[in-house]
C-alpha cells in the first residue's frame, strides 16, 4: 500500500524548535516526527511513500537517505511554494497515479500520532465505496467538520454545502484513506487546502465519509508544549 506524508508546512507552531530544521525532524524521546509516521505506517503495511517537503527540504532528505529510507520506497514531493494540502496532494499525484494506480492510499500528517486502527479505516473505507474517508473524533476543536446522520460530510463549522438535515460535528485527526479518482476531481490549482475540495466535491454529490475513531488515543504535535506532554507521557 502508498501512503503520503503531509511535511511541507513551516512549523511555526512549533517555534524555535524549527528554527533550524523542518518540523518533521523535530524529536521526542530522541525520535523524530518523521521517523515516527514512518514506523507506524510501515507496521501497517505501506512500502511506498511519498512525502512533501518545502522549509529545509534538503534536510529530509540527507535524513533520509542516512537511514536507508526505513526499509521503505521513499519519494520527496518538493514544493518551491507551498502549495497546502490540497495542493501538495495533487503535485503528488504521479505516485498515486503509477502504474494504473486505482488502489486507495493513505494521507498522514507528519505532526499527529495516534492508535487509530488503519487497518479497519482502510476496510471501512474499501467497504463504502466512496471517495474519500476522514478520521474523526468527537473532541474539542477549533475548526469542525459536519456530517450528516449517516456520516457523509455536509460543511464545516457554520457553513452547509448541502441540505442533510441534523449535523454532528466532528474533529478532523489529520488521517484520511483516498480513493484516486479523486485526482480526476481536483480543479484547483496552485495552493488550495484539500478541505475546501472536498466540500466543493460534497456539495456536488460525491460521498466524503466519516470513519469514527472516538475511543483511540490522538495527539497533535505541531506545538512545543505538546512535545513537552509527549516526552513526559512516554518517558512516565
Amino acid at each position: 500500500m502508498k501512503a503520503m506524508i503531509l511535511a511541507a508546512g513551516l512549523g511555526t507552531r512549533l517555534r524555535p524548535l524549527t528554527d533550524d530544521r523542518p518540523k518533521a525532524l523535530v524529536e521526542v524521546c530522541g525520535r523524530t516526527l518523521l521517523e515516527i509516521c514512518l514506523e507506524r505506517l510501515r507496521d501497517f503495511g505501506v512500502s511506498e511513500v511519498i512525502v512533501n517537503a518545502h522549509h529545509f527540504a534538503e534536510m529530509i532528505e540527507a535524513y533520509l537517505n542516512a537511514n536507508d529510507n526505513f526499509g521503505m520506497r521513499i519519494e520527496i514531493s518538493r514544493e518551491r511554494a507551498l502549495l497546502d494540502t490540497g495542493g501538495g496532494l495533487k503535485q503528488a499525484a504521479w505516485f498515486f497515479l503509477e502504474r494504473d494506480g486505482d488502489e486507495p492510499f493513505l494521507v498522514h500528517n507528519v505532526d499527529v500520532t495516534s492508535s487509530i486502527d488503519l487497518g479497519a479505516m482502510v476496510r471501512f473505507h474499501r467497504e463504502h465505496g466512496v471517495l474519500t474517508t476522514l478520521a474523526v473524533q468527537a473532541r474539542k476543536s477549533s475548526r469542525y467538520l459536519l456530517f450528516d446522520e449517516n456520516g457523509v460530510l455536509c460543511g464545516r463549522q457554520t457553513q452547509l454545502v448541502r441540505d442533510c438535515g441534523e449535523t454532528t460535528a466532528l474533529a478532523f485527526a489529520g488521517i484520511h484513506v483516498l480513493s484516486p479518482r479523486l485526482f480526476s476531481e481536483m480543479t484547483e490549482e496552485g495552493a488550495f487546502s484539500i478541505i475546501s475540495t472536498y466540500l466543493r466535491l460534497a456539495a456536488a454529490g460525491e460521498k466524503i465519509v466519516a470513519f469514527r475513531a472516538d475511543g483511540c488515543a490522538w495527539r497533535d504535535l505541531g506545538r512545543p508544549e505538546s512535545i513537552a506532554a509527549a516526552e513526559r507521557e512516554l518517558k512516565g
